[in-house]
This record gives structure tokens, sequence and C-alpha cells, in this order.
């Protein structure tokens, strides 16, 4: 084997270190490029990065990827809830290469970390979900003494999870004009009281119906 130097970069531009990094983020179809990983992938040393940029991170920052650092003691809703607003954004499952800014909040390898598999995430949440379902909708009970005990049985405002639940039963659509995220990013969904909550509607299963935020104001003048 032939005994030779290591290549020698200082003439490289720094787009010409960046572009590379982001050729080998591609290849491994991330926005998350750990050291090792561009070494084993990429066409200069990554201590020629460090030299240039002064740390790993302040690399992916200049190449427009995510910092591989992950957050690490994030309380699980906190993951569901990630989860839900990129389900309802995609207006359904989403695949795990979508599992990224800005749909997502947090990264993919943040859920692998933490789940093992984007697969077991996906069941988790979704035994998560259908506890609400079964807890809040089915048995809906007064909690909160502010209420108006004597008018209703429930609880006026509706938790994030039982919101989920509506607006996969509407397949994350407006019901009255049918506007959806998947199709209109712009479009914000609410879940809202078909029967208005002041003249006595329940938080019920059924008493409940996804709107954009356009009909649901339009709605709202009316009532």
């Amino acid at each position: 084997m032939k005994f030779e130097l290591e290549e020698y970069n200082r003439g490289v531009t720094d787009e010409e270190l960046l572009a590379d990094l982001r050729k080998v983020a591609l290849e491994l179809n991330t926005r998350a490029v750990t050291r090792p990983a561009y070494a084993e992938r990429g066409r200069f040393g990554t201590t020629t990065f460090i030299r240039r940029f002064g740390s790993w991170f302040n690399v992916l920052e200049k190449a427009g990827l995510e910092k591989t650092r992950t957050p690490i003691n994030l309380p699980i809703e906190e993951l569901f809830r990630n989860l839900e607003e990129l389900w309802t954004k995609l207006g359904r499952q989403p695949r795990h290469a979508e599992v990224l800014k800005p749909l997502s909040k947090y990264s993919l390898r943040v859920y692998l970390n933490r789940f093992g598999t984007w697969r077991r995430a996906l069941e988790e949440f979704v035994t998560f979900i259908n506890q609400d379902e079964a807890a809040q909708i089915k048995s809906p009970k007064q909690e909160s003494p502010t209420e108006d005990l004597e008018l209703h049985r429930t609880l006026r405002t509706v938790n994030w999870r039982t919101r989920f639940i509506v607006m996969r039963r509407d397949n994350f659509r407006c019901k009255v004009c049918g506007r959806s995220p998947a199709t209109e990013p712009a479009v914000v969904l609410h879940v809202d009281h078909i029967k208005p909550w002041a003249k006595g509607g329940e938080t019920l299963f059924e008493n409940l119906q996804t709107l954009c935020s356009v009909c649901n104001i339009g709605k709202s003048d009316l009532d």
C-alpha cells in the first residue's frame, strides 16, 4: 500500500466544503449529518471544517442543516403533540422522511432515540390518543368548579388529544368549505361546538366539528 499524505484542503472555499456536506446529507436522506457520518462519505476531512467554522454545530448551521445534538428528557406528551401537529398538517399518517423542519419541530433522530423505531413511535402515539378517546369522549366529567354545573356536565375546553380525534374523523378538512392544511398549508383548523357552548352544547364527540379559522369566525358571528 502506497503511503501518502492527507489531501491538502487549505485552498478549498467555504462554499465547496458546505456543498459537499449538503451532498452527503442528500445521499443519507437526512437533515442532521454527524461528524462520523460525514467522515465516511465526505470528500474533505472533518478537521478542515472545524478549523474553518469553529465547531461541527457551526458547520451544520452554515450548511442549513439541523444540529445533531438531540433534546433530552423531553416529556413524551411534547413529542406526541408535535406528532399530532405533523399528522394534521399532512392530513394523514406521517412518513419517517417527513419528520423534519419546517413540518416538524423535532427531527426523526429525536423519535428514534426515544422509541427505537419510527413505527414504534407511531404505535405509542395511537395508544396514547385512543386512551383519551375512551376517557374524555365516552365518559366526560365535570372537573372545574368555575364551570356552570347546572347547565353543563363537561368542560368547555377541547383538549388537544380530543381535538385530534375529531379532526381525524373529519379527514382533517373543514366541514363547511372542505379546505385542508394538506393541500393549502396556510389553512388553520379548529375544533368547534356544533351546538354552541353558550346555548347548552356539551364537549362531546358528536357535538364537535372541524372548521377552518375563516369558517369558525363566520360561525361565531352568526351565533
